[in-house]
């Protein structure tokens, strides 16, 4: 449908080299998009599938929380030529108890999920009015922008964070044409979650938790992310869409 064709459109997606941004970059190439891939290692894999579906692929390769924004944009539109979907995926996690949680911890993990995310929308955004282009930003939220959580303070807040920012980043976008909104992923087979999934005790605990039965897989972000960036999206601003098998519903 016409509604959600992205031809003709760049995507800039974050952590691409594999997981949830890997599924979400083909996906935005299924539905007819060129893709920037932003990632820490080089993502064939990822420029392989894109490439397959006659799509081009373009690589700037960064590190987040410590390579500028407003560098890593500017390579991009320099290889592509414009932006006019960004998708903030890259992430990371630390795991401690709170009262053992160390500063380091809390900077790495806020300066990759939450500061990076809030640069390379604002680099995005001014690339975006600068044209007079209307554009989509997708944000990658969590269950815990809505829950606590254990273990994971700095996760915990990031993502909250995450929320709060897709909140404030529509109300003030929109104006522009800009629709800023959010995905918050469930419990996913991702890395992020392999230490859960290899604890038997947790494993069966989250997993009896979900309504669907089974952990998400990359594909289950398909259809969200390809909605939230298309025609389809128009009049959604600053909403975070949980794509969890029902954990929130329980």
């Amino acid at each position: 449908m016409r509604l959600f064709s992205l031809q003709d459109q760049v995507a800039m997606v974050t952590g691409c080299n594999k997981g949830l941004g890997q599924g979400m970059a083909v996906a935005l190439a299924e539905a007819g998009a060129d893709i920037v891939g932003v990632s820490r290692r080089p993502a064939e894999k990822t420029r392989q599938q894109v490439e397959a579906l006659g799509k081009r692929f373009y690589a700037v390769e960064a590190e987040l929380g410590n390579d500028s924004p407003n560098d890593i944009v500017n390579q991009a539109i320099a290889q592509a030529g414009k932006l006019d979907i960004l998708v903030n995926n890259a992430g990371t996690i630390r795991r401690a108890p709170a009262i053992e949680f160390t500063e380091d911890d809390w900077d790495t993990v806020i300066d990759i999920n939450l500061k990076a995310a809030f640069f390379l929308s604002q680099q995005v955004a001014k690339h975006l009015i600068e044209r007079e282009a209307p554009g989509k930003i997708v944000n990658i939220a969590s269950l815990l922008s809505f829950q606590g959580g254990i273990r994971v303070p700095s996760y915990t807040a990031s993502k909250s964070g995450i929320l709060g920012l897709t909140r404030l980043m529509a109300n003030e976008w929109a104006a522009h044409h800009i629709n800023v909104n959010a995905i918050a992923p469930g419990y996913m087979a991702t890395d992020n979650t392999q230490a859960l999934r290899d604890d038997p005790k947790r494993h069966d605990e989250i997993l009896g938790r979900i309504p669907a039965g089974r952990w998400g897989t990359p594909d289950d972000l398909a259809g969200a992310v390809i909605f939230l960036c298309s025609d389809a999206a128009h009049y959604v601003h600053g909403h975070t869409l949980a794509v969890d098998g029902g954990w929130l519903a329980r």
